[in-house]
């Protein structure tokens, strides 16, 4: 079973910080302090991923909850397995994981992501970057925002 990668913990918390920002600006909120918990645990112990069966309940409500708000799959609808390639240009995903994606757990496929991510070679993330940002249902940062 895939685990829940410490860099999807802190994409969690930071979610949730935006969500349920600090009353007083110094107590967070309870999901908050849940999943902080789960990371502090995984920077002492100097681990990369926890088991989700492992996590306390709120922390791993908290997290799914994050999930739910992250893109399902990364699809760009450009898929080269159909044409026999084992690995897609359009997304990155092996022939397996795009086969198997509607019965992957939610760690398996955050998983994926990571590495298709890292990689960074499937065309979701080059030449059709701007199509994979529209088919995104959460909001993507524009080039130059923010400076």
């Amino acid at each position: 079973m895939a685990g829940i990668h410490i860099t999807d913990i802190e994409a969690a918390i930071n979610w949730w910080r935006e969500r349920a920002p600090s009353s007083d600006g110094m107590r967070a909120c309870p999901a908050v302090l849940a999943l902080a918990e789960v990371y502090a645990l995984l920077v002492y112990y100097r681990e990369a991923e926890c088991d989700p069966t492992s996590m306390p309940e709120a922390a791993l409500i908290a997290w799914m909850d994050w999930y739910r708000s992250t893109p399902d799959a990364p699809c760009i609808a450009i898929c080269s397995t159909s044409q026999g390639d084992a690995v897609c240009k359009g997304c990155g995903r092996y022939f397996d994981e795009v086969q198997n994606w509607p019965r992957m757990t939610p760690t398996e496929k955050r998983a994926t992501w990571r590495r298709i991510t890292q990689e960074a070679t499937a065309w979701r993330f080059n030449r059709y970057a701007e199509r994979a940002r529209e088919m995104t249902p959460v909001a993507s940062p524009q080039p130059g925002a923010g400076t």
